[in-house]
């Protein structure tokens, strides 16, 4: 499994320490190669993230910056992407388990070892069987086509 990995100048030392504990842990973590400066625009590495995830399958992303509302919102205007902005394992793992996220965001206020444990969990948790998260994804995916007939 690759796991894409971004963060903009607020996210950038968690970044580097989630990098290395997947990498411990036998993880292909990658890095999406846009460079960080300061005051760098957050939307720049949602979107070149959710590109890569949408266009290799069984792939997971994880984007940090400074509280993790702002790449959500951008990941999500990626075709393909569902991310959620997480901030316990609770959270990592509904998004996963619930709504099929192959993307999740996490805040530079997370502390790292409560980072680490969200990412663990994201990457650990199994996609949805359940008949009724599978339909509400399948809306989700059917309006982002065009296709949803609404009720």
């Amino acid at each position: 499994m690759k796991v894409y990995i971004a963060a903009d100048h607020l996210g950038l030392a968690n970044k580097e320490e989630i990098i290395k504990h997947l990498k411990n842990n036998g993880i292909e973590a990658l890095e999406i190669g846009l460079p960080n400066y300061e005051l760098d625009d957050y939307p720049d590495f949602a979107f070149r993230l959710g590109k890569l995830v949408a266009s290799n399958e069984n792939s997971l992303g994880i984007l940090l910056c400074g509280n993790g509302l702002g790449m959500s919102i951008a990941a999500n205007k990626v075709k393909g992407i569902r991310c959620a902005r997480v901030v316990d394992t609770d959270d990592a793992f509904k998004a996963k388990n619930h709504n099929n996220a192959n993307v999740i965001a996490i805040g530079a206020n997370v502390d790292i070892e409560t980072a680490k444990e969200i990412v663990d969990t994201f990457i650990s948790t199994k996609t949805p069987s359940l008949d009724r998260y599978l339909k509400r994804i399948d809306k989700i995916i059917s309006y982002e086509n065009g296709e949803y007939n609404e009720l």
